[in-house]
């Protein structure tokens, strides 16, 4: 069994900056793609940013330059930076992963449990 954790979430200012982690941990052989989504009220779940194996990073347009995805694979953990932060990014976020159990052949997706961002004056 594999579990994905989030953490750092909370209530800043804008123009403020906040630090997520998502720590896998269980059961795992490899872990593939990374990524971090957000869900805010009434909206859809949508991608915010994704890291592969190979360390290609990937970005919605309205966070390019104002967060970074990273990896370190010797934690199995990623992060998200998330720098001057706007009211519109208050969400949920999830992180997900595409990890190979050592208990399956084949890989498949993972969802951490959500944490809350909220941005506001």
């Amino acid at each position: 069994q594999v579990q994905l954790v989030e953490s750092g979430g909370g209530l800043v200012q804008p123009g403020e900056s906040l630090k997520l982690s998502c720590a896998a941990s269980g059961s795992i052989f490899k872990i593939y793609a990374m990524g971090w989504y957000r869900q805010a009220p009434g909206k859809q779940r949508e991608l915010v940013a994704a890291i592969t194996s190979g360390a290609t990073t990937n970005y919605a347009d309205d966070v390019k330059g104002r967060f970074t995805i990273s990896r370190d694979n010797a934690k199995n953990t990623w992060y998200l930076q998330m720098n001057s932060l706007k009211p519109e990014d208050t969400a949920v976020y999830y992180c997900n992963g595409e990890v190979r159990s050592t208990a399956w052949p084949t890989s498949r997706i993972y969802w951490g449990q959500g944490t809350q961002v909220t941005v506001s004056s």
